[in-house]
């Protein structure tokens, strides 16, 4: 994982996609689960990061 992630979402559930978000240009898409202790994943094609918000966070269905 990088020091600076290039980008951070806040999330509410513990599974998320990243495509990049750059349409043509980003990457194929790819399913992220959030570690509960971490609170945190990063993408390993963009270092996209994503941090659950613990307060509103849901269970994926």
């Amino acid at each position: 994982m990088s020091a600076t992630a290039s980008e951070t979402q806040v999330v509410t559930t513990w599974k998320v996609a990243c495509d990049g978000g750059e349409g043509a240009l980003g990457h194929p898409r790819v399913w992220l689960s959030i570690p509960q202790d971490t609170g945190f994943v990063e993408c390993g094609y963009c270092d996209k990061r994503f941090e659950i918000d613990r307060d509103h966070a849901h269970d994926d269905h």
